[in-house]
């Protein structure tokens, strides 16, 4: 199994790669993962600067530290091929793709990387924000299980869907979850890990806290972030709780007991347990880091 899809990524934020000051404050913040934008951020004049920051920066990376994400313009911009070669040079742990509409977006993406000698560990990232991306969901996920196409991860774009489509952003989300709850099956069948889209109001951390709440129990592993307030909440929503580490823990410890060798099914305090809920047990515990 790919190990990144074990890598907690409860918090992910955004930050401009035109903005020393954001990126500055970097090393004091407690994110899952960084996505360096070079795309909606990023005003067009300012991109070529955006670009040598974000050399200089990984130039001098911290040798620990979040998972590190470079978000490029879409290869067919006037700006892509530059983003494209500035990420390769920057060597992230992922690039994010935006405006994909098919599967065959992300082969030329992946084409291209191939053509630069682009590690085979360089994963891939799409955001899901396009109508298109939407019926396409399912075929887009099947990449995760193709190896050489690097797809890693699906990232909600909510505010794109609901400009690209007209539907009513409402506090309560109700009429883009039935998308959210879309890509999370698509992302589960493709084996890929899916972050919920960002929420625009960071200064209301309660509302804040339930979408987050929300997100979780819809079966997001985590949620993208556009303020460093937000990583708390985001961070506390997607881990799992000490009760469920524990009833976990129980699990796997119940199933390597000799006598339960080879048995599918076993009681655990009046419980019927099955092997699927040993997987699930080593998944939740595998997000925890207790694995």
């Amino acid at each position: 199994m790919n190990p990144s899809r074990h890598r907690q990524r409860r918090s992910v934020l955004f930050v401009p790669a035109s903005s020393e000051k954001a990126i500055a404050k970097l090393p004091s913040l407690a994110c899952d993962a960084v996505v360096f934008d070079l795309e909606d951020a990023v005003a067009p004049e300012a991109k070529e600067a955006a670009r040598e920051r974000l050399r200089a920066w990984f130039a001098a990376r911290p040798k620990d530290g979040p998972e590190l994400v470079i978000r490029v313009n879409p290869l067919d911009s006037e700006w892509g091929t530059e983003d494209l070669l500035a990420a390769r040079a920057c060597a992230p742990d992922a690039v994010l793709l935006p405006k994909v509409d098919t599967p065959r977006d992300i082969h030329d993406f992946d084409d291209a990387l191939d053509k630069t000698d682009a590690p085979a560990d360089l994963k891939l990232w799409v955001m899901i924000e396009t109508p298109k991306a939407m019926l396409n969901v399912g075929a887009l996920a099947e990449l995760g299980r193709d190896a050489a196409a690097r797809l890693d991860c699906f990232v909600a774009g909510t505010n794109d869907l609901a400009k690209e489509t007209g539907v009513l952003a409402t506090p309560d989300r109700r009429y883009l979850t039935p998308w959210l709850m879309q890509m999370v099956l698509a992302a589960r069948a493709g084996g890929l890990t899916v972050l919920d889209g960002v929420s625009n109001d960071f200064r209301d951390l309660d509302a804040f806290a339930r979408e987050c709440a929300e997100g979780a129990a819809m079966g997001f592993d985590g949620k993208t972030l556009i303020h460093p307030g937000q990583i708390e909440p985001a961070r506390a929503a997607f881990s799992p709780s000490a009760e469920a580490v524990a009833e976990a823990q129980a699990i796997r410890a119940a199933f390597a007991l000799p006598a339960n060798a080879g048995r599918g099914v076993i009681s655990i305090g009046g419980r019927m347990v099955e092997r699927l809920h040993l997987a699930q047990a080593e998944r939740l515990l595998a997000r925890a880091g207790r694995l």
